[in-house]
């Protein structure tokens, strides 16, 4: 996994780095400049490079020197005098080098820009001077964050640049993830620029850390795995249904569904796959319980939670009296909730923070849906950064449900289960997207492909 560093942490290791801050800028410039190099950067381009007065300043004047070496027409726009020792000296060499100096409102015709102005953020507007810069359409390579925008937040202090390529130095910010950070950042590359450790806010996941289980030769439906999926009130049989498919066709052996008396019948004709149950007498026999899809309530609540094994609760069982609920809970509980949700479990709040409060005081896994989705349990939030907005679409919150009920089952720990599920549901999402507009019926077949139940 990816580590996210604050900015204020990211700093103590810079500060940390002693006589091998200069070794760090080197590094960090020949970054920038290759970035601007897959653009396009090349042989007699002009290229314009916006240097700040700290360490972000530097980076460009080490960036700048080196497209000077390769043939590229730069100069570089200084916003006053370097007010570190480190950037100084960057800029030195790069002056004698031959780069050449402008001012930020010199009348230029830049084919690429280089934003190497508050790439640690800005508390204010960006000086007016800057602002016009903002209006040109070439490429912009932003060295750690477009200026403009805070980068433990990722919103803006105002007008921002927009990048087409964002460097960031040894490890992602917040602000690469939240917010308006991923609209304007465009693709985001981490450098290795030679710092080591740092103390991390999160973890992204990424696709090497999805392993999933795989059956063993000998194994038979109900030692594969198996989910009992709890709702589908009137009206709402088919949020139950999509989890329960959900849960088989991403490897548990056997799924069985408890659905209100009404809607019995019509569960069993959308799912004669799926085993079928009474709603006020709950089997005892399976590994997981999946609670909320289509419930309608939380009635049941009680019942699900004195399961030994495994639960994890969606949607209408999410009310404000589960917290209470889930301290005399020993075996792992995921909870689910969109940001609505979330909002009824805390009394108001739903933010990451919120969700990562609610696992710490609770014990539980809480998978906070969104973009991106934050998987916490009180340690280190995991952050999923895969789904996207072709996931907009009803029914895919129980497709999920459903998935991280099939890896629990199938033996994999809380937290990896909720993530690996959250990171593979969002790539599934953007292959059918490839095809096909996301649905959530859809969806329940194509996680098929991503199961990895067998070699």
């Amino acid at each position: 996994m990816q580590p996210v560093l604050t900015i204020a942490e990211s700093g103590r290791l810079d500060r940390e780095a002693g006589d091998r801050i200069d070794q760090l800028m080197e590094y960090a410039g020949w970054a920038l400049a290759g970035a601007a190099i897959e653009l396009g950067a090349g042989y007699g381009s002009r290229v314009s490079v916006l240097a700040g007065p700290g360490n972000n300043g530097g980076d460009g004047w080490v960036a700048a020197r080196r497209l000077a070496d390769r043939g590229c027409l730069v100069t570089v726009h200084p916003l006053t005098d370097p007010k570190t020792a480190v950037a100084t000296r960057a800029r030195d060499r790069a002056v004698r080098s031959g780069v050449d100096i402008a001012g930020l409102e010199d009348e230029v015709r830049p084919e690429l820009v280089i934003d190497a102005l508050f790439g640690s953020g800005i508390s204010r507007e960006l000086p007016r001077e800057v602002q016009r810069w903002i209006d040109l359409d070439v490429p912009v390579v932003a060295a750690h964050v477009p200026s403009g925008l805070d980068p433990d937040t990722g919103t803006p202090t105002g007008r921002v640049f927009r990048a087409d390529v964002t460097v960031a130095f040894h490890a992602l910010s917040p602000g690469h993830l939240l917010g308006r950070g991923p609209d304007l950042c465009g693709r985001v590359t981490v450098a290795d620029i030679g710092l080591a450790g740092g103390d991390p806010l999160w973890q992204v996941f990424e696709d090497g850390d999805a392993v999933l289980p795989v059956r063993e030769r000998s194994v038979h439906k109900w030692s594969a795995g198996s989910v009992l999926v709890v709702g589908g009130a009137p009206g709402m049989v088919g949020a139950a249904v999509m989890a329960a498919k959900s849960a088989l066709r991403f490897g548990a052996g056997a799924v069985g569904l408890a659905v209100h008396p009404e809607t019995a019948q019509a569960a069993a004709i959308l799912a004669p796959e799926i085993l079928s149950y009474p709603q006020d007498e709950l089997p005892d026999r399976f590994d997981v319980i999946l609670a909320g899809p289509g419930i309608g309530g939380d009635d049941v609540l009680e019942s699900v939670l004195a399961h030994r094994g495994p639960v994890v609760l969606d949607a209408d069982v999410l009310t404000a009296r589960l917290p209470g609920l889930l301290e005399k809970r020993a075996a792992p509980t995921v909870l689910t909730p969109h940001a609505g949700e979330l909002t009824r479990l805390t009394g108001g709040d739903h933010g990451w923070e919120a969700a990562d409060g609610l696992a710490r005081r609770n014990g539980a896994i809480v998978v906070l849906k969104g973009n991106p989705t934050f998987v916490c349990d009180g340690g280190t939030p995991i952050v999923v950064t895969s789904n996207g907005p072709e996931l907009a679409s009803i029914g895919t919150g129980d497709v999920l449900a459903g998935m991280v009920a099939a890896l629990l089952a199938r033996g994999m720990e809380a937290k990896t289960a909720a993530a690996t599920a959250a990171h593979v549901h969002g790539r599934a999402g953007s292959a059918l997207a490839c095809e096909r507009t996301v649905t959530a019926d859809a969806l329940v077949e194509e996680i098929v492909k991503h199961a990895g139940v067998t070699a």
